[in-house]
């Protein structure tokens, strides 16, 4: 397990302030790298499929592919981040975000542009877990007895808040460079994060020599192997539907008996299933992580295939209505982060599901524009204050020594989320984008904030947590 930094090198670098700016920024790109790169290639792909002369459907698999690399690298990423040191993950996380983006530039062909994207994929899921633990390591280092909330907030806004940029940002650079630039852009930002945390962020602590047998069993590979099976298996399905194949469910359910099994035997395990099951808590923030993005990340493609084809709104237009979601969550979230709250953010945020969804039924085809917006801003809020609840939350319940590998179950959640929006939407529109399909998917979103509220309301830990800051 990595240990707490030396005194001497948090002084001597950041002064009396263990969370100096000159911390603190690596950390956020390295955090930003995923979710801009989930959405930045959106713009890229029918550029990408004129270019290689294949069809634009064919091109998706850049997005389930990047996807179902980081649902199983990110608690993956957590794991050797505890066992070999968050510094050493980060770096090498750095090294293949930006052995992606060289690749990926230089591809000509659909599968070159797959190992790209997987190699992005890996290496920006080192990010958020890695920082997750320096962090912790930091606070105890300095002594604090609550959450740093500011540096949290920080984190949260780079690791969600960030992913409406990507559209835009992928518009402009794809418009003015080609598609290629949804690839080349990693290498300065990759190239600027590694030079700021090796300059930055103090080394790990020398880690005992040990041989590869017992590397592999203090990392259990076994239990990487299954869950990666799994989550590959459920990825693939939910990215298939409507058209629903149970064989793949099948591949995704049978597995996990035998992996359960495993872990309670383990002497450590990947997926701590034991204390999973007696962190009841825990277990309900990992919940509320896959169903509030469910609903947001609908916004994102439910809500935006409405507007081009039932209301008419260009691709660009709709990208740039995605803007205030972004702007709103971030503002949101910063001046919460600082009062380390949990409970009430988490109340708000399953309201503002609630609220937003129900804005779904008033839409149709001659809405103005203001009421869409209004809808994106109330989802902003939802974005906002669930980052914040659910990080605060994670940060509080998971055991110190676990941190990484549960940050990175936190963020595979989030993944499994948005992979069901995706099948929510395709279920919804299947049979036509129109007012009453719109209507229909949010009245199944009204159902998941209910069911988020209803979770929050009588969470006991939750109350109990509340009280105790009053």
């Amino acid at each position: 397990m990595t240990a707490p930094a030396p005194r001497s090198v948090r002084a001597r670098e950041d002064g009396a302030d263990p969370f100096h700016w000159k911390f603190t920024t690596p950390l956020y790109v390295g955090a930003a790298l995923n979710p801009v790169n989930s959405t930045v290639i959106a713009t890229a792909l029918v550029p990408i499929a004129h270019a290689l002369h294949v069809s634009v459907s064919s091109t998706v698999v850049l997005v389930s592919c990047l996807y179902l690399a980081c649902a199983v690298a990110q608690p993956t990423a957590g794991k050797l981040s505890e066992e070999f040191g968050p510094r050493r993950v980060f770096l090498t996380g750095i090294g293949l975000v930006l052995c992606g983006g060289l690749l990926g530039s230089c591809g000509r062909s659909m599968a070159v542009l797959v190992a790209a994207r997987v190699l992005i994929g890996l290496g920006t899921s080192a990010g958020y877990p890695a920082a997750m633990i320096l962090i912790r390591r930091r606070a105890a280092g300095a002594g604090l007895g609550s959450p740093p909330g500011g540096v949290l907030g920080g984190l949260a806004i780079a690791g969600m808040a960030t992913a409406a940029l990507g559209p835009p940002i992928g518009g402009l650079l794809v418009g003015g460079f080609g598609w290629q630039a949804a690839f080349l852009v990693n290498i300065p930002v990759a190239l600027v994060a590694w030079a700021m945390a090796v300059r930055w962020v103090e080394p790990d602590p020398v880690t005992p020599r040990r041989t590869l047998r017992e590397v592999a069993t203090r990392i259990d590979v076994p239990g990487i192997v299954g869950f990666g099976a799994i989550m590959t298996a459920l990825m693939v399905f939910l990215m298939g539907l409507p058209d629903a194949d149970w064989v793949v469910l099948g591949a995704a359910v049978v597995p996990a008996v035998p992996l359960v099994w495993w872990e309670l035997r383990t002497p450590a395990p990947f997926l701590d299933v034991r204390r999973l099951g007696s962190n009841a808590a825990l277990t309900r923030t990992y919940i509320r992580a896959a169903l509030t993005p469910l609903a947001a990340y609908t916004v994102m493609y439910g809500l935006t295939e409405w507007m081009e084809t039932g209301r008419g709104i260009s691709t660009q237009e709709a990208g740039l209505l995605l803007l205030p979601m972004g702007a709103v969550a971030a503002l949101v979230s910063w001046p919460l982060s600082r009062r380390n709250l949990v409970r009430g953010p988490l109340i708000v945020a399953a309201v503002g599901v609630v609220v937003g969804s129900t804005g779904f039924l008033f839409l149709d085809g001659h809405s103005p524009v203001i009421l869409i917006v209004a809808v994106m801003l109330v989802f902003g809020v939802t974005v906002g204050t669930t980052m914040i609840g659910n990080q605060a939350a994670l940060y509080s319940q998971a055991p110190a020594e676990q941190i990484g590998t549960a940050s990175g179950l936190f963020r595979t959640f989030g993944y499994v989320g948005s992979s069901a929006s995706a099948a929510l939407t395709g279920v919804a529109f299947h049979h036509g984008v129109t007012d009453r399909h719109l209507h229909l998917l949010g009245g199944v979103l009204i159902a998941v904030g209910a069911v988020v509220l209803a979770m929050t309301l009588l969470d006991r830990p939750l109350m109990s947590r509340a009280a105790s800051a009053r």
